[in-house]
This record gives C-alpha cells, structure tokens and sequence, in this order.
C-alpha cells in the first residue's frame, strides 16, 4: 500500500531549501537602512563640519566639488587658497577628524533651496554645501555620510545672510548594494527549484 511518506533524505534537503530562502529574504531587510527622526539639525560649528569657502563663486557642482576634494586634502585645522581663474577660494578645513574621506562627484548631485533637506537612506550622499548670500557670507561643508533621512540647515550664515541653496554630493566610488541582494534571492530560488525537481520525482 502506497502511504506517500516522503524520506527522511528529502525532508531535510527540502528544509534547507526553505532556509536558504529565507535567509535571502533576512540579508535584504538586515541591508535596509533605517531613516533617522526628522530632528537632526545641523549648525555652524558641529562635529559634522568638513570646513569653509570663501566666497565660493562660482558655486555650482563642478565648481563646488573641486572646492571639497581641495579641502580634504588639508591638515585638519588648517587653511588654503584654491586658484580657479579668475576666481581664488579661502578654504578653511575645521579641526573635526572624520578618517578616510571619498572625493565629491559630479555625477548624482542634487541641488536645492529651503533649510529642510531629506537625505534618503545612509550612505547615498557624503557632502552637504550650504552657500549663503553671494560674496557676502560664509559657505559651510558637512559630512552626512552618516545620515539619513530629513535634516534642517540654518538658514542664516555665519556673518548675517540668508542661505541662498545647497547640494549634495555622492561619495566616490560608491557600489549599490542591490546586485548583491538580486544574487542572493536568484541562488536560493534556483536551489528551492532543484530540491523541488528531486523530491518529487518519480
């Protein structure tokens, strides 16, 4: 008589399909990033400074990033002059020690108005530049590397003026990590499809 008890042998093989699944699922929630209150406000002298320009003109995202990459190559606490003809940029690097820092790119930059900015989830941005009110103020650059979500900016300068805009700049050499995820799910599915076909052959 004919009971259709499935071996032992496929049972576990069968469970371990199931698990590799899941797992796949578990590693794509564990890499989603997780959006920060909206109540993070950053200010003038912070631990998320990178530095200063003066008077950052021009200030658009070519500009400005060559502006930061010339500004993480100084010694903390210390000052240069950056020659872009026929402009020449004070840039001001603050004591704050961040380690390793990637250069700015131009590709990805988002450019904005208004003090409230959201950031998306970690990792998609490393600078933030806030210009303020033409010549006449103070240009700040922070770090957000380690931020997420929505962020407020003063919107008053160092010396009075009001924020004329910002932009946000990715980090170099930045990698997705969404193939990862796609391969992982894609090689649990394949093993579960194999299992599947031994099981329950004939």
């Amino acid at each position: 008589m004919n009971t259709n008890i499935v071996p032992p042998k496929k049972v576990a093989l069968l469970s371990a399909a199931v698990c590799a699944v899941m797992l796949a699922f578990a590693q794509n929630a564990s890499a989603t990033p997780h959006a920060l209150p909206p109540d993070i406000a950053l200010a003038f002298n912070d631990s998320h400074v990178v530095g200063t320009v003066t008077p950052a003109t021009p200030a658009n995202p070519a500009d400005v990033a060559g502006y930061i990459n010339f500004m993480i190559g100084l010694t903390p606490g210390t000052f240069g002059t950056f020659h872009n003809p026929p402009h020449t940029q004070t840039i001001t690097r603050s004591t704050n020690l961040f380690g390793s820092l990637p250069n700015a790119l131009v590709p990805g930059a988002v450019s904005g108005g208004g003090t409230t900015i959201n950031l998306g989830a970690g990792g998609v941005f490393s600078y933030l530049f806030a210009k303020y009110d033409g010549q006449n103020d103070v240009s700040l650059v922070w770090n957000v590397a380690d931020l997420t979500g929505t962020i407020t900016i003063p919107g008053i300068g160092p010396l009075g003026h009001g924020l004329s805009g910002w932009i946000l700049f990715p980090p170099g050499g930045q990698v997705p990590d969404g193939g990862a995820t796609v391969t992982l799910l894609g090689a649990a599915l394949g093993v579960l499809g194999v299992t599947r076909r031994y099981l329950f052959a004939s």
